[in-house]
């Protein structure tokens, strides 16, 4: 085995996997190797921050019309199908696996092993075949990493096959063209094909996470950040991009537990991952200092663009794409918590950019209203923010992550419901979009409103005060918080036409409601006795 480099389990072959006659196997090589093999061989180069650059290829993000799961006895009855889980054939998939497996013949493959989950009793043990070796050093970076005794006996629970050059043919292998991720449960094993991003190994996985342990650990899968305080006190952020998750759960005075994938069990809520998934687009030391100082060697940016004869990189320049992206050990984060997992959650902040003005900055929900708001997933767009994109655009994505979630949303909003009520966690809707009007009349909630609302909330302070029902959406509305004007926290109150506001909220609890109807068929009646209510002036 003369072929073999780095530290393997003496125990495990590739032919176990099919895998023959390749050129040179490369097995958990550290990051400096790999990014000295990436640089040896044309994939990447150095910025000035001593992070690698690389270029994923034609793909700058995911491809969400060509991510299957093999519909088999383990997924049929189980799985959500429709515009987000798209069926595979089991017979097509081991067909395209046996091609995957063929393409990797002389070719140096690397090998890397890693795992979800920092609590122990979850733990799910990975092993990534890759063509390239940056899509190695991502899997080190994002992915929990085993010691080296550990890497010597390592098995993995699941496998995933990386081939970023081999292409499909749709009309013979299934797919919807040459590019594919695709999930099987039965043979543990995820195959991607035809992209470069390495966006989908970190999805694949968080996928097959978000199916497993609902079903069958009840644990609560969430697409979210999570942060703890001095007192051990958990706290939890869901947003979808542009609401501030990233800025808001990066306080210097709580430490990170992870800023994207979590579980929910009984003993507390832990990272999936060992690294985090930066957007990098318009980055600067001001305003993402944690990300910032992250970007140095270890780190590997995608798709970004040096300034003009330098190896600065270009953090607006979008000619490749606005997805730029930067991935990075979490102990890059100075505040980042080292065993990745605390308590039961205490508070858990729902945070939209809500464009219209309606919401309110903050309000406490009920459990009905928390899985509501769970299932809905809003937020709004507004101009900038994607090509085509002239005023405000509501965006709905259910639970915060609905392209991962294999399981019908109300699966997670029931779970969601059930721990509120069994740790008595509290639940609030955080606005940290528009007040004073919509987008092009208002202005954007200033952020330091916002910290101290959610400080707020997480000290206690916003226990015993006085708080209103907002007539269309019903949450409760403080009528006081500290380091906060009174004046702002009542969204009507801030329009100079409170008419208006009055149409605009009507409008915006139809558009709610519209949405709703796809989940009303499996949703309970306490789910849907939250659903705003549009109310007709007399």
């Amino acid at each position: 085995m003369d072929n073999v480099t780095g530290i393997k389990n003496p125990n495990f072959s590739l032919t176990q996997l099919g895998i023959n006659d390749e050129k040179h196997q490369y097995w958990n090589l550290t990051p400096e190797e790999l990014v000295e093999h990436s640089i040896k061989k044309g994939m990447g180069v150095l910025a000035d921050s001593g992070a690698l650059k690389i270029n994923t290829g034609k793909f700058t993000g995911r491809s969400p019309m060509d991510r299957f799961i093999v519909k088999d006895d383990i997924t049929a009855e189980k799985v959500d199908w429709g515009d987000i889980n798209f069926s595979f054939e089991a017979k097509k998939f081991d067909i395209l696996y046996n091609k995957i497996t063929n393409y990797f013949k002389g070719k140096d493959l690397y090998i890397k092993d890693g795992y979800a989950c920092a609590d122990e009793n979850y733990r799910l043990n990975v092993r990534l075949v890759a063509e390239y070796p940056w899509s190695s050093q991502f899997l080190h970076n994002m992915f929990l990493r085993p010691s080296k005794d550990e890497l010597s006996k390592a098995q993995p629970d699941w496998n995933i096959l990386c081939a970023p050059g081999f292409m499909a043919n749709p009309e013979i292998d299934g797919t919807r063209q040459e590019n594919f991720a695709i999930i099987n449960f039965t043979k543990k094993t995820i195959i991607i094909g035809g992209t470069g991003y390495t966006g989908e190994i970190k999805k694949g996985i968080f996928s097959v996470l978000n199916f497993i342990l609902p079903t069958e650990r009840n644990v609560l899968s969430m697409h979210c950040s999570s942060n703890v305080g001095e007192e051990g006190d958990t706290a939890v952020f869901f947003g979808l991009s542009g609401t501030g998750k990233t800025t808001l759960s990066a306080d210097p005075n709580r430490p990170l537990i992870g800023d994207d994938e979590h579980g929910w069990s009984d003993e507390g809520v832990f990272n999936f991952e060992g690294g985090c998934y930066a957007k990098a687009i318009d980055l600067s030391a001001e305003k993402e200092p944690q990300i910032w100082n992250a970007i140095k060697h270890g780190a590997i940016l995608e798709n970004t663009i040096f300034k003009d004869g330098t190896r600065e990189v270009d953090f607006e320049n979008t000619d490749i794409t606005q997805n730029t992206r930067v991935s990075y050990p979490i102990h890059h984060i100075d505040n980042a918590l080292p065993i990745s997992k605390a308590g039961i959650p205490k508070n858990i902040f729902f945070l939209t950019c809500d464009a219209f003005g309606v919401l309110p900055p903050i309000s406490k929900l009920t459990k009905e209203q928390a899985m509501y708001h769970f299932i809905s997933g809003y937020t709004a767009k507004v101009a900038g923010t994607e090509v085509g994109i002239k005023e405000p655009k509501t965006a709905f994505s259910a639970c915060f992550g609905a392209p991962f979630l294999p399981l019908h949303p109300t699966k997670y909003a029931e779970m969601l419901g059930e721990k509120m009520t069994m740790y008595n966690t509290n639940v609030w809707l955080v606005n940290t979009g528009w007040t004073g009007g919509e987008y092009g009349v208002g202005s954007r909630m200033k952020l330091r409103y916002t910290r101290a609302m959610i400080t707020a909330a997480l000290n206690g302070q916003l226990d015993n005060v006085k708080f209103i029902e907002h007539p269309v959406f019903g949450v409760l509305i403080p009528t006081t918080c500290p380091e906060v004007p009174d004046s702002v926290l009542n969204p009507r109150d801030t329009w100079n036409d409170a008419t208006a506001y009055d149409a605009k909220a009507n409008d915006l609890a139809r558009k709610f409601n519209n949405n709703f109807k796809q989940f009303e068929s499996q949703a309970n009646k306490e789910i849907l006795s939250a659903a705003p209510k549009v109310v007709v002036s007399a």
